[in-house]
C-alpha cells in the first residue's frame, strides 16, 4: 500500500508543487521512525503520510479544503482502503477548517478515524517543514500561522485547534519513547 501511495503521490505533486511533494516526502520518513510503535498499523500510517496532501494536487481540488479533497480523490478517483481516506481526511486541524467552512458533514463521510492514526499523522506532519526540512512542531503552527495570517480560515482553525495539536504530538513521543524501551528490554 505505502509504494502504491507513494508513487500516486509523486505522479500529482512532484512537478506541479514540488515543495509539496518534498514536504510530503518528509511526512513519510517522519511515519517510517513511528514503525515500532504502530506495529501492524505502520504501513497505512506510511501511506497515508506520503499521501496525505494529495488534496492540494489540481486534479483533486473539489470543496477547496484539502484534506476533504484528498480523501475524495483517493476514495472516488483511486478507490482507496477507507482507512486510509480518514486518516488523510481527518490528519491535523482538518475538523477545526471543516467547521469554519462549513464542511463538517462532508468531513463525516470518511469518520471517525482511528485516534491513535491521527494523532501520528499530525505528529508527521508537525515534525515537517513546507519544504521538507525537520522542524519542531511548535515552530510548524507558527510557521502557518505566520504564512496564513489572521484573516485566514487556516489561521482561525490552527490557532484553536494548537492545544489539541500538540497534545496529539506529546502523546506520539511518549508512544515512541515507550516502544523504544520496550525494545531495549
Amino acid at each position: 500500500m505505502a509504494k502504491w501511495a507513494y508513487d500516486l503521490s509523486e505522479a500529482l505533486l512532484a512537478e506541479s508543487l514540488p515543495d509539496r511533494w518534498a514536504h510530503s516526502q518528509r511526512v513519510y520518513a517522519q511515519a517510517l521512525t513511528l514503525v515500532p510503535a504502530l506495529g501492524v498499523n505502520a504501513e497505512l500510517l506510511a501511506a497515508a503520510a506520503i499521501a496525505h496532501d494529495v488534496g492540494y494536487a489540481t486534479d483533486a481540488v473539489d470543496t477547496g479544503q484539502h484534506m476533504i479533497d484528498g480523501a475524495r480523490y483517493l476514495r472516488d478517483v483511486v478507490g482507496a482502503d477507507p482507512r486510509l481516506c480518514g486518516i488523510v481526511a481527518f490528519h491535523t486541524s482538518s475538523p477545526w477548517e471543516a467547521a469554519e467552512l462549513g464542511l463538517s458533514d462532508a468531513l463525516r463521510e470518511f469518520g471517525p478515524a482511528e485516534p491513535e492514526l491521527v494523532d501520528a499523522i499530525t505528529y508527521c506532519d508537525l515534525t515537517s517543514s513546507p519544504t521538507g526540512q525537520l522542524v519542531d512542531p511548535g515552530r510548524r503552527l507558527v510557521e502557518v500561522l505566520d504564512r496564513y495570517g489572521p484573516d485566514h480560515v487556516v489561521f482561525r482553525a490552527v490557532s484553536a485547534a494548537r492545544p489539541e495539536l500538540l497534545s496529539r504530538v506529546e502523546r506520539v513521543q511518549q508512544r515512541r519513547a515507550e516502544a523504544q524501551q520496550e525494545s531495549v528490554s
